[in-house]
């Protein structure tokens, strides 16, 4: 081998180990030391009170209210990205690129804008607000109120990772499927639908993940009443701000049992990106 093949590739090898030192210190220092520094103050005094704060009616309450609050904001944006999805590749028509654009807009702009601007529209003195008092429904510090700010805030992940999936797949199958006599209904379940499993898995773990960890919208409009209106991350922030050792505990064993969960999602979502990239 010539000398300076060989100096060439120990330059490569020297410049590759700095890098990689460099990017591990920087995960490490943010994210693993954090990570590590919350466990260890979960479990500072044991295993008792970790579990007698998370069998606590306040942090059930809270875990429940979650649960609901992510499988309805799930839902609903797994329909609707689907369906836009269909819309935007399948279709051509005018607005297309707008309607994609305003479908970014909720993640790019700061959760607590969107629950305010949700309080302007559907508060007491809002733009529907008023009627649906009346008639009512309580959106503002109420359930429905902190599912919308959870779908908003949440809004194009499934559609974003459906959308190269369908366009990469074409519409050749579907065109052929159709010339057989196959209804909408069946090309859907029989071929668009095995086309984006793995997209739409992902989609949907993703939706997850950010549905349960979401606060600054749902703080707005939530009010954070404990056992009524207290999600985890509010939960976690509400005990936090309180002053004594039992309280601390509380934040700390409620923001592990959330890092727990992330890290499943994680796993979900690792388990499921080499099986959409091989389809």
């Amino acid at each position: 081998m010539a000398p300076q093949v060989r100096r060439a590739r120990r330059r490569r090898t020297r410049t590759t180990w700095v890098l990689r030192t460099i990017a591990v210190l920087y995960v490490t220092g943010l994210v693993a030391l954090p990570v590590a520094s919350v466990v260890q103050h979960t479990f500072a005094d044991g295993l008792a009170p970790v579990i007698e704060v998370i069998t606590s009616e306040d942090f059930l309450a809270a875990l429940r209210l979650t649960a609901i609050v992510a499988g309805i904001a799930v839902t609903i944006n797994t329909v609707f990205g689907v369906g836009m999805s269909l819309l935007l590749v399948r279709y051509r028509f005018r607005g297309r690129r707008f309607i994609s654009a305003v479908i970014d807009l909720p993640v790019s702009i700061s959760p607590i804008v969107v629950g305010v601007a949700l309080i302007l529209v559907y508060g007491s003195y809002g733009w529907f607000g008023g009627a649906l008092e009346d008639a009512g429904f309580r959106v503002i510090f109420a359930v429905p109120g902190m599912v919308l700010a959870t779908v908003l805030v949440s809004l194009p992940l499934v559609l974003r990772e459906i959308v190269p999936t369908l366009e990469e797949a074409g519409i050749e199958q579907e065109q052929a499927a159709q010339s057989l006599g196959a209804g909408p209904w069946q090309r859907f379940w029989r071929i668009t639908l095995p086309t984006i499993k793995w997209a739409l898995a992902y989609g949907v773990a993703l939706s997850l993940a950010r549905s349960m960890g979401e606060f600054g919208a749902v703080r707005v409009v939530s009010g954070s009443v404990a056992g009524v209106s207290q999600t985890l991350t509010l939960y976690v922030n509400d005990s936090y701000q309180e002053f004594g050792a039992q309280a601390q505990q509380q934040a700390f064993a409620a923001a592990f049992v959330l890092m727990a969960i992330a890290v499943v999602l994680i796993v979900v979502i690792a388990a499921l990106r080499p099986k959409e990239d091989r389809s």
